[in-house]
């Protein structure tokens, strides 16, 4: 038999398979999509939380000044409870309700000391909360108390 004499062969070309589609995606894609997700939800409770956090500061930061301004030397106890609870709230958000509520007197100038008062609650212009809401105090002088609170807001408002 001679295979020239028979019949020729329908050979084709060679075909490449088609182009895969876009749906459903490689599974790494899904991987990709799921940490791009992940990230863009923490991204976004951070930001919250950190507006949320300066808007707190701004709000007490505002307030002490009103106490500030709002200042009579006649009132000097109301003076002093109004910084103090000023400071308490901000603890009390910052920090368990557990570890600060029932904290008074020296424990109290303490506690601030330890977050962020550097030792000026307890020795310096701080001394005055403690027992200046029950004693009548003429004589305070409300701007080195203010700046003391202040500073220690600013410290203990996460911002």
């Amino acid at each position: 038999m001679n295979p020239a004499a028979g019949p020729v062969l329908q050979l084709r070309d060679v075909h490449a398979p088609p182009v895969p589609g876009l749906w459903p995606p490689a599974p790494g894609w899904w991987v990709l999509a799921g940490l791009l997700l992940v990230l863009l939800a923490w991204a976004a409770m951070t930001l919250t939380r950190r507006y949320r956090l300066q808007r707190r500061r701004r709000r007490i930061l505002q307030e002490l000044e009103s106490v500030g301004q709002s200042f009579d030397p006649e009132r000097a106890p109301r003076f002093l409870m109004d910084v103090s609870t000023l400071l308490r709230r901000l603890a009390i958000d910052r920090y368990s309700r557990r570890r600060v509520a029932s904290l008074t007197g020296r424990a109290w100038l303490e506690f601030l000391d330890e977050t962020g008062g550097e030792g000026r609650f307890v020795q310096g212009e701080g001394e005055a909360l403690a027992e200046g809401p029950y004693q009548n105090l003429t004589k305070l002088e409300p701007e080195p108390l203010l700046a003391l609170a202040r500073a220690w807001i600013e410290k203990n408002s996460g911002a």
